[in-house]
């Protein structure tokens, strides 16, 4: 009979092992350590990695007496590098920092420990989280499903690290799309939950003016319930009736004037909405445009540049120790006028009551507007090239950021690879979200006469 491949489950199946004694955690790490150490060396998933404190902390599971009821007993979890945990430095995806070790776990860190998640490691980022990419001075990331390829980013080496079975959960943060781009790139569920459902790092009150969110990366919509139960502190997964959504509104316009959308993310969306009209609890579909105005594009990159700057100073890093097209975000940052919270306001009551006037449950977009760049290919590039080729394919999900609002990336299969959707919906809608997710994940859906490989272009 053949082994179990323990890298191979969901963290429900891991939890389901545990608590009946099918294997205890300490299993479960040394089956994920062994293949980190297969596939590390050409993934480059992780800044930080120590199979010894894996291993001591998998075994304290294994003697909690409270083992048998810990939602997540024994799941192996990758954390940012832009998230503290006891003993690891927290670089922020730079090398500015002197690399000292955190004395002690965030608060995100203290839940998944509590309930029973092993910390496999600190995973890449670029540089403060800015990019949608994961690429840096400290090193590299690469896509598990081409080598050749970035995996997205700022979350990207949580995502690489999930995608290669490295990890079971990924914990990212989303300023622009930090945790549904690389889940795009990836093939993975990417969660934004809305603001202040889930803390953010340090405890902030918000971070980047309002727009960053703490979610998570996983394989499965199940997984990402179970992992936001917990770190949101309401254990209960939630659900939904099974006739939701009844009306889902799909759009492939993008808010932001550039960026042309690939094919293959065309085929993905639409087939997506044929998947949602399917069944027997089909839901309506209705092409149907949010209200974007022109200036959201705007709106976001001042907040996002003005927060670069913000925490620039609060780290108290000089802009001369950083990455040139860092240095840059941050003094343009620095010229911007405090960002009101009165115009992201406006942007998420326009776009609730868009859906409310037609009836929309929930939006269905595409995910990214295009694939992802080289590995290694920004390496060094200055801020103006870097902003413009990042913006040109990753243009869909900052809008939520300055909502507010919950938004989930799922993979469908288009010509046999996994390309991600996105799904937005109203304030407390995540669990929802997430069971329309489920719907879509992994499923097939046909390629448009015209699309070809999204490596092509």
């Amino acid at each position: 009979m053949e082994a179990l491949d323990l890298t191979a489950l969901t963290a429900a199946e891991i939890v389901a092992r545990v608590h009946d004694g099918r294997v205890s955690a300490a299993d479960v790490a040394r089956a994920h350590l062994a293949r980190i150490a297969e596939h590390e060396p050409s993934v480059g998933a992780f800044q930080e990695h120590s199979p010894e404190r894996v291993l001591a902390e998998a075994g304290a599971v294994d003697a909690r007496p409270d083992r048998f009821a810990l939602p997540l007993a024994g799941v192996p979890v990758a954390v940012k590098d832009n998230v503290d945990v006891a003993g690891y430095p927290t670089r922020h995806g730079s090398a500015a920092t002197s690399g000292e070790p955190a004395r002690r776990d965030d608060e995100l860190v203290k839940r998944l420990r509590g309930a029973g998640a092993v910390v496999i490691g600190k995973t890449r980022m670029p540089e403060l989280a800015i990019w949608g990419f994961t690429q840096s001075a400290l090193g590299v990331t690469h896509n598990p499903l081409d080598h050749t390829l970035d995996p997205g980013g700022s979350s990207g080496g949580s995502a690489a690290a999930v995608a290669a079975g490295m990890a079971v959960l990924g914990l990212g943060t989303d300023g622009g799309g930090s945790i549904r781009i690389p889940a795009a790139y990836c093939g993975l569920v990417g969660l934004k939950p809305g603001a202040g459902v889930i803390p953010l790092p340090g405890g902030a009150d918000e971070h980047w003016f309002g727009l960053t969110a703490t979610g998570t990366i996983t394989r499965t919509a199940a997984d990402a319930a179970l992992m936001l139960g917990v770190l949101s502190g309401h254990g209960d997964t939630g659900g939904c009736d099974a006739d939701w959504p009844a009306r889902v509104a799909l759009s492939l316009r993008s808010p932001s004037p550039v960026g042309r959308l690939h094919p293959d993310h065309r085929a993905a969306a639409m087939g997506a909405a044929a998947r949602f009209r399917a069944g027997p609890h089909g839901a309506a579909v209705a092409l149907s445009d949010p209200p974007y105005s022109r200036t959201l594009a705007v709106q976001w990159t001042r907040r996002w540049q003005a927060g670069v700057a913000r925490e620039l100073g609060e780290l108290g890093w000089d802009v001369g120790g950083v990455e040139r097209r860092t240095a840059t975000v941050a003094r343009k940052g620095r010229r911007v006028t405090e960002p009101r919270p009165a115009a992201a306001a406006a942007w998420r009551d326009r776009f609730l009551a868009w859906l409310d006037a037609g009836g929309h449950d929930l939006l269905l977009s595409p995910a990214v507007a295009g694939p992802p760049v080289r590995a290694g290919a920004m390496q060094g590039r200055r801020y103006l090239p870097t902003y413009l080729i990042s913006a040109a394919r990753v243009p869909y999900t900052q809008a939520w950021n300055l909502a507010g609002l919950p938004a989930v990336v799922a993979p469908v299969m288009v010509c046999g690879r996994p390309v991600g959707v996105q799904l937005v919906g109203r304030p407390g809608d995540e669990q929802k979200l997430l069971a329309a997710a489920a719907r879509l994940e992994g499923r097939a859906v046909p390629a448009l006469a015209s699309s070809g490989s999204s490596r092509d272009r």
